[in-house]
């Protein structure tokens, strides 16, 4: 192991060589003696020593503290005092210069090996830190990543270039101020000033992350959407010194993320527009089939046809048509709901009176001998409501409830008007097939149909505008079904519903 280089600067003559000779004994290796503050430079440049043991009172224009001064600050090496005065002017002085170590004369052997050690130690350590601090500095300054450092009080001590180019503030400006100036968040959404993360990690000693679509306010008011983590900077075992702020503009991933929702869009558009096409002549194209082929039974056997025979053939003419209208009275429903065209006009009725006929109604036109169990229990059940929406999503619901059951069952159909809660309930539960799971979720989209009535007769609408209808009346709609036993529609409405007037 090397020994340790020192110079040693004395004006007294006797006084250095006996410093010299210690140090040889103790194993240093001593380059050389000086006994002025130019003579000290001078060999302190040439043969660049490890340590300066420094005596604080020289002969010439240059004292002890002088010399230290200019070594220290431009040579890099560790000084340690040697001196008989320890007045307070001294020292204040000598402080000034950062010395590695005061000896105080007389001194032993021992002193001096000690003094040398710590201060060749604090040295090292000193400028370990220097180049750690440095490779930080430089690493950090090279990044494509903003990074804001502040104290434990909040106050800015570094930025990066990026993060200067991101905020706005050019780090001179910005240091030793408060950090919510530089760093100023909002929410995209509402608009709303946000908690600086540095505040949060300072009270809460641990990391924390930005939420989603949050903005910076630059210097000149600019808004950027970043990405952020901020971390403790720890000192003493639950101790903060400061807090470290990464963040990242992400306008780029912003737009492409837009670009991305637009082109999803866009696609499930024209994938519900070749379905719209598909579906609507697929359905158009039973009835117009049913059609053409009674009028060609009935132009094939002419005067043969008997009565009965006519009748038949007009009463599937008559079906198809009004299969046909109907279709197209979805369609058009949907374009509006769509174009968020839909209209609520609320109207006084009775709900009890009205779904009473609405039944009687519908019960005369329906052949599949199901029966359609009516309970209302309410006294009072006047309500403002739109009887043209209440009728279309009431009907859907019993057409569904036939459809997907077998000939001859039971179907109830309750009614529950709460004046205290100003709500009215419809529950429409049938005894059919019932919906798998997996379909539930999917219900309510358009065309969507679930996997176990493929094979019965429908356009996948019916549900898609009941939901609307029910949105249009600012109520609720919940399904329960369980495939094999049924499924159960409840609807909730205000009695009073403020419509489109």
């Amino acid at each position: 192991m090397e020994t340790a280089k020192i110079l040693v600067v004395e004006d007294e003559v006797i006084v250095a060589r006996t410093i010299a000779s210690q140090l040889t004994q103790l194993g240093y290796t001593v380059i050389g003696t000086a006994s002025s503050g130019k003579v000290a430079i001078a060999k302190a440049l040439e043969a660049k020593p490890e340590l300066v043991l420094m005596d604080v009172i020289l002969k010439g224009e240059m004292d002890g503290i002088d010399t230290a001064s200019y070594i220290r600050e431009h040579l890099d090496i560790p000084v340690i005092f040697l001196t008989a005065y320890g007045d307070d002017n001294t020292l204040e002085r000598a402080k000034i210069t950062q010395p590695f170590g005061y000896i105080i004369k007389p001194f032993t052997s021992k002193d001096l090996r000690i003094a040398i050690e710590i201060g060749l130690l604090k040295h090292r350590l000193e400028r370990d830190i220097r180049e750690n601090h440095d490779k930080l500095a430089t690493l950090l300054n090279s990044i494509s990543d903003a990074v804001i450092a502040t104290d434990d009080q909040g106050l800015v001590t570094f930025m990066n270039p990026a993060a200067e180019a991101l905020t706005g503030w050019q780090q001179k400006d910005a240091l030793s101020t408060d950090v919510s100036k530089i760093f100023h968040l909002v929410d995209e959404v509402t608009e709303t000033k946000l908690e600086n993360p540095v505040t949060k990690v300072l009270r809460e000693q641990q990391v924390v992350y930005l939420k989603e679509f949050t903005s910076l306010i630059t210097k000149d008011g600019k808004r950027v959407p970043i990405g952020d983590s901020a971390s403790p900077i720890m000192g003493l075992p639950n101790q903060i010194n400061g807090v470290v702020i990464v963040f990242w503009d992400l306008s780029e991933r912003r737009k492409t993320e837009l670009l991305e929702q637009a082109l999803h869009k866009e696609q499930e558009l024209n994938n519900l527009k070749s379905l719209f096409i598909s579906t609507v002549s697929h359905e158009f194209r039973n009835p117009l089939s049913v059609i053409q082929t009674a009028v060609e039974l009935i132009e094939l056997q002419g005067e043969n046809l008997t009565e009965v025979k006519k009748n038949t053939y007009l009463r599937r003419i008559k079906i198809a048509v009004e299969s046909m209208k109907n279709l197209m009275e979805d369609v058009l429903f949907m374009g509006k709901a769509e174009a968020d065209k839909l209209e609520c006009k609320p109207a006084p009725l009775n709900l009890k009176e009205f779904c009473q006929e609405l039944i009687e109604e519908f019960t005369s036109l329906t052949t599949s001998g199901h029966e359609i169990l009516f309970n209302c229990s309410s006294e009072a059940t006047d309500a403002f409501m739109d009887e043209r929406l209440l009728n279309y999503m009431l009907v859907n619901l019993l057409s569904n409830a036939v459809k997907y059951s077998l000939h001859r069952k039971t179907i109830r159909f309750d009614l529950i008007c709460d004046q205290h809660t100003n709500l009215a309930t419809f529950k429409i539960q049938d005894e059919g097939i019932g919906i798998p799971d997996p379909d539930q979720a999917r219900l309510f989209e358009s065309f969507y149909r679930a996997s176990n009535a493929q094979s019965i007769q429908g356009t996948g609408l019916g549900l898609v505008i009941v939901k609307r209808c029910v949105e249009a009346h600012q109520g609720t709609i919940i399904l329960n079904s369980a495939e094999g036993n049924g499924t159960t529609f409840t609807i909730t409405l205000p009695l009073e519903v403020v419509g489109d007037r």
